[in-house]
């Protein structure tokens, strides 16, 4: 029989972290963040009952739904408090293997023997990051898509030990959430962050060579082939810093010359446009947002 997952506690405030622990208490569950950082747990708890009150307004939330997720939705930057009884934790901190690999040798010592450890990595290894829990049997990734409240795909990747039951378990979490989940097995960039740096990277090199501009390939496929966001609208929301990490992850892993890291990437990177969390990227983006051409 699988675990049942009432409690969730997501590790990180950024972003991705707030965005998680949103969809998670939007969907009735006991949804804690942590962040040693205060003032970032403060923005994260802040930017989440920030964008349950725009869903509100846009009719998009119901009002009593949202007054349940306000309530559901709690922080604290104590570890051990904020793992308390919870049923899964889920990991939203850099791409950095040890620093994952640090995070669930502590989950692995402060959670429950049976709660399940989920990393929200794009392209580390499941396996290896499993290495440090104390139970590899139990460590799952949950990789949701930016923003995560809104994004209806989540990839769950198996690591060689995963158990079953954890499998079964996160496959009804990501259901219960809105959200559809796709399997994947633990290989280098998994199945969409493969895809879809390679489509990226291609994009930028088309544009380092002048085969047409940054707007008219990204309308390119967003007309051509009905993508919802061309190759680099994509790459600026997902971020040129993590764009340049998973390519020199999956260049080092598979060896394959479509993954080194294009010229322009590497120096809109070294000048900190950074797409829209900056500002400036392939795009300009103003501050609702918005893609100006």
């Amino acid at each position: 029989m699988s675990p049942t997952i009432r409690k969730v506690t997501v590790l990180g405030a950024g972003t991705m972290g707030a965005g998680i622990a949103q969809a998670a208490a939007l969907a009735g569950f006991s949804s804690v963040m942590f962040d040693l950082d205060p003032a970032a747990l403060q923005r994260g708890h802040d930017r989440a009952v920030s964008q349950i009150d725009d869903g509100v307004r846009r009719g998009k939330i119901a009002a009593d739904q949202a007054d349940r997720a306000r309530g559901n939705l709690t922080s604290s930057s104590d570890l051990a408090t904020a793992v308390s009884g919870t049923d899964l934790a889920i990991e939203a901190i850099p791409e950095i293997m040890d620093l994952k690999k640090k995070v669930f040798a502590e989950l692995s010592r402060v959670c429950g023997a049976s709660t399940i450890l989920a990393s929200n990595t794009s392209s580390l290894s499941i396996t290896t990051i499993a290495e440090a829990a104390s139970s590899p049997s139990r460590v799952i990734g949950l990789h949701f898509f930016n923003p995560p409240h809104i994004m209806k795909l989540v990839e769950i990747v198996r690591g060689e030990l995963t158990d079953d039951a954890v499998l079964e378990a996160s496959r009804k979490f990501v259901s219960a959430l809105g959200k559809e989940a796709i399997v994947v097995k633990d290989s280098p960039g998994f199945a969409t962050s493969r895809l879809g740096l390679a489509l990226g990277l291609e994009a930028m090199r088309m544009l380092e060579q002048g085969v047409a501009s940054a707007p008219d390939i990204d309308r390119a496929m967003e007309l051509g082939y009905g993508h919802p966001m061309g190759p680099l609208k994509v790459s600026d929301l997902v971020g040129l810093d993590v764009r340049l990490s998973i390519a020199e992850i999956l260049h080092r892993e598979l060896g394959a010359d479509q993954f080194r890291p294009p010229d322009i990437l590497r120096r809109l990177v070294g000048e900190g446009r950074l797409g829209k969390k900056t500002g400036q990227g392939f795009h300009r983006w103003d501050d609702t947002a918005k893609k100006k051409a």
